[in-house]
């Protein structure tokens, strides 16, 4: 028996992998993914578990080694779009991302910036980032985009004395200060186990 439920988390990653933990706890596990759909099909309850992981600055040949390498070890895994983007002939200039990231497109990672990470359910909690350095870095990868959003917005606001734009730069500005703190907090750790 399947089950189709349509919804969008945009960039809010946590929530998106709790609504899907959720799901499992009720007896249903990920078997496709669509632009805002989210097909399941029944299962025990509690049997798997899922991490939401944005990959939006790798190049393709980057995501889909990693892809490979999370399926290697046993893991089952959907790529997912973070954004809604209904137009034809997409291309998206990502300045933060890694060489042959730069320029998403149709045929690369344009609506494939996140990977939704399915595991058996072992008890222990499903982190794939478990060293600080790792940590640190996955942290930068998220705020970049925010940081450059911020620094946008905020320069085309005293350019063209804006108002509006100068309230998508303070907006822009939560998760990029969320995110330094996530960094901030990894490097005392660091420090603490050193």
């Amino acid at each position: 028996m399947s089950k189709k439920c349509y919804r969008f988390f945009g960039g809010l990653l946590n929530a998106q992998a709790k609504w899907l933990n959720k799901m499992s706890e009720k007896g249903y596990r990920l078997v496709r993914t669509g632009r805002m759909l989210y097909e399941f099909e029944k299962c025990n309850p509690n049997e798997v578990t899922y991490c939401v992981e944005f990959i939006g600055e790798k190049s393709k040949e980057n995501a889909t080694d990693y892809a490979n390498f999370l399926e290697d070890m046993g893991y089952k895994v959907f790529f997912k779009n973070i954004n809604l983007n209904y137009s034809v002939g997409k291309v998206r200039l990502r300045p933060w991302a890694e060489m042959g990231g730069y320029i998403a497109t149709n045929a690369t990672t344009f609506n494939r910036e996140l990977l939704i990470v399915e595991k058996a359910n072992d008890g222990k909690p499903f982190e794939l980032h478990t060293s600080y350095a790792d940590k640190e870095k996955y942290y930068r990868n998220l705020r970049n985009p925010w940081l450059f959003l911020l620094l946008l917005f905020a320069l085309f606001a005293l350019i063209k004395h804006s108002l509006a734009l100068g309230i998508f730069s303070l907006v822009s500005a939560i998760p990029s200060i969320l995110y330094q703190i996530q960094i901030i907090v990894v490097r005392q750790k660091t420090k603490t186990w050193e």
